[in-house]
This record gives C-alpha cells, structure tokens and sequence, in this order.
C-alpha cells in the first residue's frame, strides 16, 4: 500500500528584510502511513505551520517533491490544490475560524456545499458525534470555546477526509477543556482511520501519538524515550 504522505527532499525558504535568506523547513524526508497519528512539536517559529501549509496545499516548497497517496502535488495548478484541499484534507485550527454570521449547522454544512453535496442528515449526525445535540441553530458567539472547537472538529471530519491537520487546536483552551478536545480528536480518528498530523509546542498531546517528531532550525527529528535523532536521508 502506498504511504499517505511522502515528502522528499523538502525544504522552504524565505528572504528576510535584511536580504538573507530563512530556512523554516531544511531537507525534510518523512513517509506517513494511512491512519497513523503524528505529533509535532517545536518553538514558536520553528516551521511547524510552514509545514502543515506545504502538506496542506496551502503552499509549495522551495526544494523537494510532497506525494498524497502516490500522487505528487507539488506543482499543481492553483485550481487542483484548492481541489485537493477540498477532497482529502480537513483543518482544524486554534482560532476556530468559524464564520460568525453563521448558525452552526450552516458552517457544518459549507465544506458539503462546497463539494456540491447537500446532506443534513450527515451534518447532524457529526454533530452529534462531537456531543453537540441540539446547538444546530445557535450561532458561535452563543457557544463556549471548548463548544466552539468541537463544531471546528465536526467541520473538519464531515467531508470524511483522509488526513487532518490540527494546528494548536487546544492552544485557546483551558486544560481541562483542552484534554476533552484531544480525546475527542483522538478517539474519531481511531474509529475512522484518519491520519492526524497535529502539531503543538506543549507536550500534553504526546500520549495520542504514533509516531512524534521535533522541527529545530529547520531540521525534523524523530523522538523516541531517550533523546531526539535526526531522521534518516538516504
């Protein structure tokens, strides 16, 4: 079987103001599995979103080749990315972004719209999935963060994607709130064998990982129980 995500040789660099150059991403090589569960930690600025945006379609590589279930979208059209993150990729982020002149089930619905596809029943159903009976009607100002974030979730998994990227999305919760959000995370993506890449700078997701790395300077380490080791490139 072909891996999920395979990147090769990737790198993304930036000009600064000063005329020198940035390197949030350096000679990054990583094959995920379907359904596996990766963590990813780092400092504020150490190219974790960069990284979650070149696996997302949301921006392209200076160096190197991403594949998604063998398919290469490093160089796609603007009109094919914006497909593919349509189709197999599902954001969650730690701003929520949900559109606040809509009620809740009609920010569920938007990614089936989007798709062409009109199924209430599917979005209710989600809904009720996250533990959010009877909030259909209401609009996010009327919820709580944690609520906020579970319909952020739903809205993630109703188009069934097969990988899910989660950007802090605990990180404007409080702790309590913040490991129910994580389990709830957790346990749907077990129960449909979704890949999760999730990255955090804070270690209370760790134990939902299959696999957890480490972005310093550019560079992505695998971590194991010891100490963290630069992955393999050959």
């Amino acid at each position: 079987m072909k891996s999920l995500l395979n990147l090769v040789h990737v790198s993304k660099r930036f000009h600064n103001g000063e005329g020198s150059e940035v390197f949030p991403l350096r000679d990054v090589n990583l094959r995920i599995e379907h359904g596996e569960r990766i963590i990813l930690l780092g400092k504020s600025g150490s190219g974790k979103t960069t990284f979650l945006n070149l696996v997302g379609g949301m921006d392209s590589p200076t160096e190197g080749r991403i594949f998604f279930n063998g398919n290469e979208i490093t160089g796609l059209s603007t009109v094919k990315l914006a497909e593919y993150r349509r189709r197999d990729v599902g954001f969650i982020f730690q701003s929520f972004n949900l559109f606040p002149t809509l009620t809740v089930g009609e920010n569920l619905m938007l990614p089936l719209d989007l798709l062409g596809v009109s199924q209430e029943s599917k979005a209710r159903e989600i809904l009720s999935a996250v533990g959010l009976d009877g909030q259909w009607d209401k609009f996010p100002e009327q919820l709580s963060g944690g609520e906020q974030q579970r319909v952020a979730i739903a809205r993630a998994l109703i188009k069934e994607p097969r990988l899910i990227l989660a950007d802090e999305p605990t990180g404007n919760l409080d702790s309590e709130t913040g490991d129910r959000i994580l389990s709830l995370i957790y346990e749907i993506c077990r129960d449909r064998q979704t890949t999760l890449i999730m990255v955090t700078h804070s270690s209370e997701a760790l134990w939902m990982a299959d696999r957890k790395f480490r972005l310093s300077r550019g560079r992505l380490l695998q971590e194991d129980n010891t100490a963290p080791k630069e992955l393999d490139r050959t």
